[in-house]
């Protein structure tokens, strides 16, 4: 992968009259890279899409697209195709009309058009359905056609809207990794608005995380889930247990047990009490041997079956007032012959708790 931009936003800001959409984005994208803007409902991510799309106007601030200026360049001077959560297709045009829209607008030749939709249509799987209409596919058969027209004018850069959120759970996984193959193979640079974490946990090189109109962390999926670097984003990717904790000096008091750390994060800058976030997958079910700090004994008080592996919640008074949940598998679950009630020992992996 290329270490210079594809895309580069410096300094954008952007206000709707008082309110304050977007504060200060910076963020560089390279050639071929899936980057997915993450956060919750409000947080900014589809205005920045837009604004890259020229869709809105940032307030201030600049864009860079393969060395050259866009930031107030028209949409239709932009290099990029883009997919909406609604597909957004014509309806009174056939398949093939709505994949051909935008070579038809560039006046390309009509047999090289039919050529194109053809590729494409293939491409996306739907090879044949050229005479159809809208109507006649069904959602994700819809979307895969947003796509192949999105694609058309061979783009340099692809913008999906939340385009999977109208779909049912399975279609979406389908597409997802059919969307992400297609990238790769295609080479496409492309940027992904998505409040699904785990949508963009599975398909993006990096993920942009947004809260309040600023970004909270840019990294890997791996670094994002594992090396949050905010509370914001411990709790909003992945689940997590919030416990109240007592930093003294390079050791964690977590109600009766004492944790010595290794480390401690950069961003605690005191001792005292302190927030404690630990990921289910981060409580192991371990004997408990003697000279162990951090092993405790716990009371299952439910368990959610989610198939392979469970939710288990546990009440363990020696680290917290609050319910803990742990992620077990069925099958441990069921040789331990564990149930409601039952005692579980339980070990803390010092090295992932996170402190903030």
């Amino acid at each position: 992968m290329s270490a210079s931009p594809y895309l580069s936003l410096q300094h954008l800001h952007k206000a709707f009259g008082n309110f304050v959409a977007l504060q200060d984005i910076n963020l560089d994208i390279v050639p071929g890279e899936l980057v997915c803007f993450l956060g919750p409902s409000g947080c900014g991510k589809t205005t920045l899409l837009r604004i890259i799309a020229g869709l809105e106007v940032q307030t201030r601030g600049v864009i860079h697209q393969a060395g050259k200026d866009i930031s107030t360049a028209h949409p239709a001077e932009r290099d990029y195709g883009i997919v909406f959560q609604s597909y957004a297709l014509f309806p009174n045009l056939s398949i093939a009309d709505n994949v051909a829209y935008g070579l038809v607008n560039r006046k390309v030749a009509r047999d090289v058009v039919q050529q194109r939709v053809q590729e494409l249509l293939k491409l996306v799987g739907l090879p044949g359905s050229g005479a159809k209409y809208p109507s006649q596919l069904s959602g994700g058969q819809q979307q895969r056609i947003a796509l192949a027209r999105a694609l058309a004018t061979s783009p340099g850069l692809l913008l999906l809207d939340e385009p999977l959120s109208a779909l049912d759970a399975l279609e979406r996984v389908r597409l997802r990794e059919e969307i992400r193959s297609l990238q790769q193979s295609l080479g496409v640079t492309t940027i992904m608005v998505t409040h699904d974490q785990e949508e963009a946990l599975s398909m993006a090189d990096r993920i942009v995380v947004m809260n309040h109109g600023c970004i909270e962390q840019v990294g890997t999926p791996t670094e994002i889930y594992r090396e949050p670097a905010s509370a914001f984003v411990a709790d909003f990717v992945g689940q997590v247990n919030v416990l109240q904790g007592k930093l003294e000096g390079h050791e964690l008091k977590l109600g009766e047990m004492r944790i010595p750390l290794a480390d401690i994060p950069a961003q605690v800058t005191q001792t005292g009490d302190i927030k404690v976030y630990l990921r289910p997958e981060d409580v192991l079910a371990r004997p408990i041997l003697a000279g162990d700090a951090c092993v405790f004994q716990a009371t299952i008080l439910e368990i959610d079956f989610l198939g392979a592996f469970c939710h288990v919640h546990v009440m363990a008074p020696a680290i917290s007032a609050k319910p803990l949940t742990v992620y077990l598998s069925l099958n441990f679950l069921a040789e331990q012959n564990l149930q409601a009630g039952s005692m579980l020992p339980l070990k803390l992996m010092p090295e992932r708790i996170k402190l903030f």
